[in-house]
C-alpha cells in the first residue's frame, strides 16, 4: 500500500538537502521517530543557519579582496618614494594632517587669545622669516621695575671714538623733577613733549646742544629745590661727557661767525628764524628742520623751512627746502645761502624792511588793481623758472592764478597749534574785534617775497615781486581829450558808470542779457580803441584787451577761453575790448561750417555776458545780423575833420616830454595834413626821438617836417608839398 507524505515534504530548499547532507556526512542521522512537526520546524532552522553562514562568508571573501586591494596600493607608493627618512617624515606629516583634519575648524580670528610668534636665525645673505618657536638666547629686558625708578636711564653703545669706551645711543628722562624743569627749558622746542612719562632722546642730542645756553642758565636759579638740583647736575654730567665737545665747537662757532659743514646743524635751531635770498630778494623763513643727504653733485646740509603764503582763499605756512652743498674747512656764516637771522649784521632794520612788504603782501590778498615795472617770473615747460621783464598794468589774484593758469600750483600747509594760539594772543593784546583775519607782525615778516597774477599788457600769468608793486597812476584826462561829440561821450559815460554800479535790469530769463555791448565802427585810427581806454581810466576798473590769436581757431578752444576771459573779466569788474571784432563776428555762411560755429559760441557766450563790453570793427557792414540784436549801443566814427586833427596835434603835443617849439598856427597848417590819430602819434612820437638824437631842448618844426617827408614815401601816405618848405 503506497505511503501518503505530508505536502510540501517532498519539495524541501536545495539548501536545505545540502545541509542534511552535510549532516549525514558528519554521522548524524535524521530522527526518524520524530513526528511531521517537528521535522518541519527543524528543517527551517537548519535553513536560516545555512543562509547566515553563507552570507558571513561572502563578507570574509570581500574583506580580503579590499585587504589585497590596500596592500597592492600601499606597495605603489612605496615603490614611488625615495629615502625611508623621507618616507617616515611624510608618514609623520600625513599623521598630522589626519589630526588637523580631524580638528575641529574654527572661524578666522575667533580665538580670544594673543599669539606670539618670534624672529627667527638669519642666513648668510641676512634674510630672516617669523618662527613658532621662542628663541632660546632671549634675554631679559634691561629696563623692567628695577630701572623705573631712576631719575635717568642711559642706554650705552661700543664708541666709535677714539677717545671713549662706551658713549650714549640715547637717554630717558623719567624724574619728574626733570620733566618739569625741561618743559620751560624746551618750551616750543618741536618734536619735544615734556608731558610725557618717559622722556627719550637720542644722540647726538640736538635739543641740548641748541638749548644749552638755557639749560646751564635754568640751572641757576635760586629758588629751585634740592631734588630738582640733584636731577638737573646728574643730567648735566652726562651731557657734558656726551656733548661737551659739540658744545665747546657750537660756541667757538658763534663767538667767530663761522662754521664747518659736518658741524653745519648746530647753528639751524628748529623754531628760529632764517633768512635766504631764496627765490628772490632776503626773505625770513622760521626753522623746521635739517638732514644731511646726498646726490649726483656730492653732499649738502637740506635745511626745511616755512613762509608764509597765500593760497587764494585764505593764509598759510608753505615749506621750502634749501641746500647748502659741502665745503671744506670753515665758511663765514653770513656767507651760507642761508642762515640764522640772529648773525646778521643789521637783524633789527631787516625785521622791519620784511616786516613792511609783509603788510604788502597781505593786503594784496584777493584780487587787486596794480602797476607793475621790472623783473617777474614765468616758466617753461620742462617747469624751471626763466626771467621776464613786465611794464604795464597787471592783476594780482592768487585764486584765478590756480584756476586759470597752466602752472603749477603752491598748495599751503595749515596753521600749527602754537600759530593758532599766538594769533589768539595777538588780537586779544591789541582787543581787534573784526571777524577778518589778521596777520601779526611776525608772521608779516615771514611773508613770500613774490605773489602771483595776470599782466594785461603781455596777457601772461605770472609771479610778481612784491616790491616791485606799485599803484595805478590814472589818466584821468584821457576821456576829456577824447575827440568825440558830447552827447556821444554821455552816452558813452552813462551807461558805463550805471552797468560798473549794478544795473538791475535783467531779461525775462534770470541771468540772461544782463551786460552792455557797445559797438565802435569807423575807418583805423579816428579813436574806437581809445575810447574803450579813455573809459577805463575815468572809471578806474582794469581793461582787458581780446584779439583773435589770443582765443585760438578751433570752435572748442575759442569756447574755452572766451568763457575764462569772461569770467576773469566779470571777477574784476573789469571792461573787455574785443578788438577788430568781425574776424569773429562776420556773417555766417553754408560753405564755412568751422566759422559758423565760432560765430554761434560767440552768439549764445554774450547773451549771458554781465559786464560792459567794447567791440571795434572798421568793417560794420560784415558782421553778422544776429548780432545787431544783442548791440546796445553802436557808435560810428566818420573820418576826422580838420578841427578833430587840430584837437589831436594839440593834446599829443602838451602830453610830449620834450617842450614843443611850436605856434598855434604851425598846429593849424599841420592839421591840414589828411592824418588818423594813430599817424599823428607815431609822426610826433618820431619826432621826438630825432630831436633827442640832435640833443635839442625842443621839439621844432623842422624835427616833424623832416619825418612827414619821409612819411610821404610811404604807400598810402598824404601827398602834400605844401607844408614842406623847409626842405
Amino acid at each position: 500500500m503506497p505511503r501518503c507524505w505530508p505536502r510540501g515534504f517532498g519539495s524541501r530548499s536545495k539548501k536545505a538537502a545540502a545541509a542534511s547532507s552535510e549532516s549525514t556526512k558528519a554521522g548524524k542521522a535524521p530522527d526518524s521517530g520524530s513526528s511531521t512537526a517537528s521535522t518541519s520546524t527543524s528543517t527551517a532552522e537548519a535553513e536560516a543557519k545555512t543562509e547566515l553562514e553563507e552570507k558571513k562568508k561572502e563578507e570574509k571573501v570581500e574583506d580580503e579582496k579590499k585587504d589585497e586591494k590596500k596592500a597592492e596600493d600601499e606597495s605603489k607608493t612605496e615603490s614611488k618614494e625615495e629615502p625611508k627618512e623621507d618616507k617616515e617624515g611624510d608618514e609623520s606629516k600625513d599623521s598630522d594632517e589626519k589630526k588637523d583634519e580631524d580638528k575641529p575648524k574654527v572661524a578666522v580670528g575667533s580665538v580670544s587669545e594673543p599669539k606670539n610668534i618670534y624672529k627667527g636665525a638669519s642666513d648668510d645673505d641676512g634674510n630672516w622669516t617669523w618662527v613658532d618657536k621662542y628663541p632660546e638666547d632671549a634675554e631679559e629686558a634691561a629696563e623692567n621695575e628695577e630701572t623705573a625708578k631712576y631719575a635717568i636711564v642711559v642706554r650705552n653703545q661700543k664708541s666709535n671714538d677714539s677717545r671713549k669706551k662706551l658713549e650714549a645711543h640715547s637717554i630717558i628722562v623719567q624724574s619728574p623733577w626733570l620733566r618739569k624743569a625741561l618743559a620751560e627749558i624746551m618750551e616750543d622746542y618741536p618734536g619735544v613733549a615734556c608731558e610725557l612719562t618717559r622722556l627719550e632722546f637720542e644722540a647726538p642730542f640736538k635739543p641740548f646742544v641748541h638749548r644749552w645756553a638755557e639749560f646751564t642758565k635754568y640751572m641757576e636759579k635760586p629758588d629751585l629745590d634740592e631734588k630738582t638740583k640733584e636731577h638737573l647736575k646728574i643730567l648735566y654730567d652726562i651731557l657734558s661727557y656726551e656733548i661737551g665737545d659739540n658744545i665747546k665747537s657750537f660756541q667757538d662757532y658763534v663767538a667767530n661767525g663761522v662754521v664747518s659743514f659736518k658741524d653745519l646743524w648746530m647753528i639751524f635751531q628748529p623754531g628760529n628764524v632764517v633768512v635766504a635770498a631764496y627765490l628772490g630778494p632776503l626773505s625770513a623763513f622760521e626753522m623746521v628742520e635739517t638732514e644731511y643727504m646726498s646726490n649726483n653733485c656730492g653732499k649738502f646740509l637740506q635745511v626745511r623751512c616755512d613762509c608764509v603764503d597765500y593760497g587764494g582763499k585764505e593764509f598759510g605756512r608753505y615749506q621750502e627746502a634749501i641746500n647748502i652743498s659741502e665745503f671744506i674747512g670753515t665758511k663765514s656764516i653770513t656767507g651760507l645761502k642761508v642762515y640764522p637771522l640772529a648773525f646778521h649784521e643789521d637783524k633789527e632794520k631787516l625785521m622791519a624792511t620784511l616786516t613792511k612788504r609783509g603788510e604788502i603782501f597781505e593786503k594784496l590778498a584777493g584780487h587787486n588793481y596794480k602797476q607793475y615795472s621790472g623783473r617777474a617770473i614765468t616758466w617753461n615747460r620742462e617747469g624751471q623758472e626763466v626771467d621776464c621783464q613786465i611794464t604795464g598794468r597787471i592783476i594780482v589774484d592768487i585764486d584765478s592764478f590756480n584756476r586759470f593758469s597752466p602752472w603749477r600750483v603752491r598748495y599751503l600747509n595749515d596753521w600749527n597749534a602754537t600759530d593758532l594760539d599766538k594769533f589768539s594772543k595777538y588780537r586779544e593784546q591789541n582787543n581787534i574785534q573784526d571777524e577778518k583775519f589778521i596777520l601779526p607782525p611776525y608772521y608779516q615778516m615771514l611773508c613770500r617775497s613774490r605773489t602771483r597774477g595776470y599782466s594785461l599788457k603781455f596777457k601772461k600769468w605770472l609771479d610778481f615781486f612784491v616790491e616791485q608793486i606799485t599803484e595805478v597812476c590814472w589818466n584821468t584826462s584821457a576821456f576829456d581829450r577824447l575827440v568825440l561829440p558830447p552827447d556821444q561821450k554821455e552816452l558813452i559815460l552813462s551807461f558805463s558808470e550805471s552797468q560798473l554800479a549794478g544795473s538791475s535790469f535783467d531779461d525775462v530769463i534770470q541771468g540772461k542779457g544782463k551786460g552792455i555791448i557797445c559797438l565802435l565802427s569807423g575807418p583805423p585810427g579816428v579813436g574806437k580803441t581809445l575810447t574803450a581806454e579813455a573809459v577805463a581810466e575815468n572809471l578806474k576798473v582794469p581793461l582787458h584787451m581780446l584779439s583773435t590769436g589770443d582765443l585760438g581757431s578751433d570752435p572748442w578752444e575759442v569756447e574755452r577761453e572766451l568763457n575764462s576771459v569772461l569770467e576773469l573779466v566779470s571777477r574784476w569788474n573789469a571792461i573787455l575790448l574785443l578788438d577788430e571784432c568781425d574776424v569773429f563776428l562776420e556773417a555766417r555762411s553754408t560753405h564755412e561750417i568751422e566759422r559758423n560755429k565760432i560765430v554761434s559760441i560767440f552768439l549764445r557766450t554774450l547773451e549771458y555776458y554781465e559786464g560792459i563790453m567794447f567791440m571795434t570793427t572798421n568793417r560794420v557792414d560784415d558782421i553778422d545780423l544776429a548780432f545787431q540784436s544783442r548791440i546796445h549801443v553802436s557808435i560810428e566814427y566818420p573820418d576826422l575833420t580838420t578841427a578833430a586833427r587840430k584837437t589831436i596835434w594839440t593834446n599829443f603835443l602838451e602830453g610830449s616830454t620834450i617842450k614843443s617849439s611850436l605856434t598855434k598856427a604851425d598846429i593849424a597848417e599841420l592839421a591840414e595834413l589828411k592824418l588818423n590819430g594813430r599817424q599823428i602819434k607815431n609822426v610826433l612820437k618820431t619826432a621826438q626821438l630825432l630831436a633827442a638824437r640832435k640833443k635839442s631842448e625842443t621839439l621844432d618844426r623842422k624835427y616833424i617836417e623832416t619825418i612827414l617827408v619821409i612819411e610821404k614815401k610811404r604807400p598810402g601816405a598824404p601827398q602834400t608839398d605844401s607844408m614842406m618848405h623847409y626842405m
